[in-house]
């Protein structure tokens, strides 16, 4: 009698254990590259803070709340880059700023002070939302976060939103940030369905060389 040879069965992960086994590696990403990050350009980060109170009465963080996983609310941090009267420099400049929404240009921003725009300009003012990626509110990569305004305008077209962390950056920021809404669900929820480390890296170095370019 002749037996037919054993057939080799592969090994699959059952897919909630090898969503849980990427969960660990993209903290362990976060951490490994946050935390030397953080300690580098802690001199950076404390000129910036000197700069920006010798600029202009104020605090040195802004602090926005946003939403994230699970649908919890954080305070997103940033370097102020606005005067704390912005809303009155905003009325008294109104045809200054209809240029500014047309042209998108942050020179012509009558709320930015001298500082905030050279921040604005280079990235610099979210470099504080380190903090955030320590505390796991947010991670180095994942989709633009969103306040509760936003999730109302337009979150419902991102499928799985508050199931994943949001990120300082990720697949809409490294696409040209396009203003189509319909593109950037696409793009958000396209990271969401297919999120790895493999890919967080491929959008970290792929954020490197967008910061360089537009610079």
């Amino acid at each position: 009698m002749i037996q037919a040879p054993a057939t080799s069965k592969a090994k699959i992960l059952p897919a909630a254990t090898a969503r849980r086994i990427n969960n660990l590696l993209k903290v362990g990403l976060d951490y490994a590259l946050t935390i030397p990050t953080l300690i580098l350009i802690t001199p950076l980060l404390l000129v910036i803070a000197v700069l920006i109170k010798l600029d202009s009465p104020g605090p040195i963080l802004y602090r926005m709340r946003m939403v994230g996983k699970n649908g919890r609310e954080f305070d997103a941090f940033k370097f102020r880059t606005m005067f704390i009267d912005s809303g009155d420099r905003l009325i008294a400049n109104r045809k200054q700023w209809m240029e500014v929404i047309r042209a998108g240009e942050i020179e012509t921003d009558p709320r930015l002070t001298h500082v905030g725009r050279f921040l604005r300009r280079y990235g610099l003012d979210e470099l504080p939302r380190l903090i955030n990626v320590l505390n796991r509110t947010m991670s180095l990569v994942g989709p633009r976060m969103m306040n509760r305004t936003d999730l109302l305008r337009f979150g419902y077209r991102v499928q799985g939103y508050t199931s994943v962390l949001p990120g300082m950056t990720g697949l809409w920021q490294v696409n040209g940030h396009n203003r189509d809404l319909n593109v950037r669900a696409e793009l958000e929820s396209e990271y969401i369905r297919n999120y790895s480390v493999l890919l967080d890296l491929k959008i970290l170095f792929q954020s490197v060389i967008v910061a360089f370019a537009q610079n």
